[in-house]
């Protein structure tokens, strides 16, 4: 089922969850064993993101190196397939730009067919860890809105191949990210709220927001779209803080702010289960706060975390 046709039938706000692939060499089982405490919350789908490879630098035993691609954290498409299989819940792969060409896309999104997924997320992704900024592969899509025209070509059974007439026709719900503090990359929010808007005119369903410590920020961000003319559901991503190193690590890789109270709540912690219990009870408040206003679901960040995402929902829901 669409994610957009979970939002429609739904008659109050959906939870949701979202996992990394575990490190290469790990099993499925690390999922089941990740996802099985919040199954009980009867999430709508599963979102899985996706990870491209990264270069590194091997010592041979002549002393000199070898530069090898290593992807580590495989298996996206597999494990939605898993998911959709084991829980019988729709799963969500993360669909990016970096680290494949247009053709390595097509194929994925065709694999993605044959098991009966019919959602992504459309992101660009990040640099890869040796880039200062993002370049694409050779042959690959530059931004977003690229790749999300691609699957909507793909949606319209028009293939890379051009000798290919008639083709079967794929059906995805395609979602994109929104920045409810801006893209770190766009000049100002006014430019950043109309490249959300283009690629919702060239065919986005909805928009998942960054996670946010702020929930005027969201609000604000949502109204902001509306005057835009985005019509589309907006759903709020939420991530629990729960060590202190998270206080300098999220904004400079996120590029989001921490509210003066929760950084001063988490300095005072003196261990990590301090910082945890009062990171659960930010999300607990900023969570009651978005369902009293009404937003379409409440997507969770799991990240490793499943105890205390766990127990947000259960004082949520």
């Amino acid at each position: 089922m669409h994610v957009t046709e979970h939002l429609a039938k739904a008659k109050d706000t959906l939870v949701s969850f979202e996992i990394l692939p575990p490190l290469k060499g790990k099993t499925i089982t690390s999922i089941y064993d990740h996802l099985d405490p919040l199954m009980e919350f009867n999430p709508s789908w599963i979102n899985v993101t996706y990870h491209r490879s990264e270069t590194m630098f091997k010592k041979k035993t002549d002393g000199t190196f070898e530069k090898v691609d290593v992807r580590k954290r495989p298996g996206t498409v597999g494990i939605c397939a898993a998911i959709m299989n084991h829980y019988n819940i729709d799963a969500v792969p993360h669909i990016i730009c970096g680290g494949f060409t247009k053709r390595e896309t097509e194929d994925a999104l065709i694999d993605l067919q044959f098991l009966g997924i019919d959602n992504a997320l459309i992101l660009r992704g990040d640099a890869a860890k040796n880039e200062s900024s993002f370049e694409p592969e050779p042959g690959g899509n530059k931004f977003a809105i690229d790749l999300l025209k691609q699957v909507g070509q793909l949606n319209q059974g028009i293939y890379l191949d051009e000798d290919i007439l008639n083709g079967g026709k794929t059906d995805f719900c395609m979602g994109v990210a929104g920045y409810p503090e801006k893209h770190f990359e766009s000049p100002n929010f006014e430019i950043d709220l109309l490249k959300t808007k283009e690629k919702v005119d060239a065919g986005a369903d909805y928009i998942m927001t960054q996670m946010f410590f702020n929930n005027q920020k969201f609000l604000d961000y949502v109204q902001a779209c509306r005057d835009m003319g985005i019509t589309v559901p907006i759903i709020p991503g939420l991530k629990p803080i729960t060590n202190k190193k998270q206080l300098t690590i999220l904004p400079r890789i996120f590029h989001v702010d921490i509210p003066t109270e929760l950084s001063n709540a988490i300095n005072k912690c003196k261990t990590d289960a301090e910082c945890e219990q009062v990171g659960t009870e930010w999300l607990i408040q900023q969570s009651k706060e978005l369902k009293a206003a009404g937003v379409p679901v409440l997507h969770y960040y799991t990240l490793g975390k499943p105890k205390v995402i766990r127990d947000v929902v259960s004082a949520v829901f």
